[in-house]
């Protein structure tokens, strides 16, 4: 298994460009609450839905790849346990709106891609994730390092 430094500096040599950083600091978060939003979304059986709304699809998926982020960084892992614990309560804010979930949470999906596809295409650098799907899960960690770095807090 790769370290956090290996996915990080690999991760970092196709986020150069301003414009692609920004955009990523700008769409990733939505793209981890949309895809929040989809698995809130999908029906999960009555006995688990009646002991709490907190025990779904979204929940189950964030704690499974906290987890991940765990045996690469446990500093990090805090980092990205705070982000999933702020973007679960926005879900589940979302829920509660006039339209379906899944719906807005379609169009925020879509929306924050073509952001990413565009700063790639600025960039000049295809998504890290085409060469690996890990990179999907090291896009937030990314974020996440970045912040500690600036706040003087070692990974």
């Amino acid at each position: 298994m790769r370290s956090v430094h290996e996915w990080l500096r690999e991760y970092q040599s196709s986020h150069q460009h301003p414009t692609n950083k920004l955009l990523h600091w700008i769409c990733v978060p939505p793209i981890v609450l949309a895809v929040m939003g989809l698995l809130w979304s999908l029906p999960v059986p009555a006995a688990f839905a009646a002991r709490s709304v907190w025990l779904n699809w979204a929940s189950l998926t964030a704690l499974v790849a906290l987890l991940y982020y765990l045996l690469l960084s446990p500093r990090l892992a805090v980092g990205i346990a705070l982000a999933f614990a702020a973007l679960l309560a926005l879900t589940h804010a979302l829920a509660q709106a006039p339209w379906p979930l899944w719906a807005g949470s379609l169009v925020i999906f879509v929306i924050a891609w073509i952001g990413q596809f565009i700063g790639h295409a600025i960039e000049g650098v295809r998504p890290s994730f085409f060469k690996d799907l890990q990179f999907l899960l090291i896009g937030p960690l990314w974020l996440v390092a970045s912040l500690h770095r600036r706040l003087g807090v070692s990974i």
